[in-house]
């Protein structure tokens, strides 16, 4: 019996991809089918970096067509191919990045940064190019966090090279002042420096830029919403009543600009005891989903309260590289893959499709 091109896509179209969770016809992933008498080779392109993900998709793509009566001979090549997904109206890409995710809460606190470095992390260890922009001015923790000191250099005297540790580009106004130096600046210098930090420095072809922001709904977040080309945001809060009253106001801030909210996390979600393995829900449980239940976002994920992690983040390596095969860096990467997808099924930039029209007036 012959096998067909139909028998290949019926096939496939029962092997549901566990991060999407839609299967790989549906989700237009199945590229360059070829088949040669009972030999069968196809490729399988993924909208997210997924590199701790590409074994088990092709064993199980593999084990779909194997069932083929016929089939002699699977050949699966698994990619990833990020795309440039469409921002605020008005404002177009940046050449040199092709998505900007902003990770913000309303409250100081709450784990922000900590998530956001790790999010940076996890998307790089899944194979993507990732650059992390600390636009918290006032209070710059990136540099510490991925324990990277110096200056920035300028190869052409405009723009500034990022700094790079474990595989992350990145950008702190941290690196150009002295730890101790209070930074005593009115709004309008703030914004300036942010833009400066983010079109200024030399970002090389970047898949995500992660933004770690200030808390709060201020002059930043203005001037973020309004001159910056956001992808989508990722709100970060803890379980308490308090902490998501100011959660929310973050995420209705974004949604009133046009842009669209990733999800949210919940950090500092349960103690476990170091002594006794008890676990505690020291600040509440059930806050983040009942805030994602209301808006009607994605619940990313949530983390423990846990020392290690502040320890790992102090010294210069967050949880993902310091236990890249702990239970709470697979959490980190859980999350990173859902940010990942969740960007994929956006609408995709179009800009660059359409020529530019030029009147000429005789």
């Amino acid at each position: 019996m012959s096998i067909t091109l139909e028998d290949v896509k019926a096939a496939l179209a029962a092997v549901v991809d566990p991060n999407t969770n839609k299967d790989f016809v549906t989700s237009k992933s199945v590229k360059n089918v070829q088949v040669d008498g009972g030999n069968v080779a196809l490729d399988i392109e993924l909208g997210y970096p997924a590199k701790s993900q590409v074994a088990g998709i092709r064993a199980s793509v593999v084990d779909a067509l194997r069932k083929l009566p016929g089939v002699d001979n699977v050949s699966v090549n698994v990619t990833s191919k990020i795309l440039s997904h469409a921002v605020q109206r008005g404002l177009k890409v940046m050449p040199n990045v092709k998505n900007i995710i902003a990770v913000a809460s309303g409250k100081g606190g709450v784990g922000k940064s900590t998530t956001a470095v790790n999010l940076a992390l996890a998307l790089a260890a899944e194979g993507a190019s990732v650059g992390l922009l600390d636009a918290d001015i006032y209070g710059p923790s990136q540099p510490m966090m991925l324990g990277v000191t110096g200056r920035p250099q300028s190869l052409d005297g405009k723009t500034m090279e990022p700094l790079e540790n474990h595989g992350v580009q990145v950008s702190s106004i941290g690196f150009m002042i002295d730890p101790d130096e209070p930074m005593v600046w009115r709004g309008p210098m703030v914004t300036q420096a942010l833009q400066q930090l983010l079109e200024q420095t030399n970002w090389r072809n970047l898949d995500y830029l992660i933004v770690d922001m200030p808390p709060g709904t201020g002059d930043i977040q203005l001037t973020l919403s309004q001159k910056v080309p956001v992808t989508g945001a990722v709100i970060v809060t803890t379980p308490q009543d308090i902490a998501l009253l100011d959660a929310r106001k973050g995420l209705k801030m974004f949604e009133k600009v046009g842009i669209p909210i990733v999800g949210v996390v919940e950090n500092m979600s349960t103690h476990i005891c170091s002594n006794c393995g008890h676990v505690e829900a020291i600040f509440g449980q059930g806050g983040g989903e009942k805030m994602c239940a209301d808006f009607h976002v994605d619940f990313l994920g949530k983390l423990p309260l846990q020392l290690s992690i502040r320890e790992q983040t102090d010294s210069g390596t967050p949880t993902v590289v310091a236990e890249p095969d702990g239970a709470v860096a697979a959490i980190y990467k859980d999350i990173a893959r859902k940010v990942a997808v969740k960007v994929a099924e956006q609408a995709k930039d179009m800009s660059a499709k359409f020529p530019t029209i030029v009147v000429k007036n005789d």
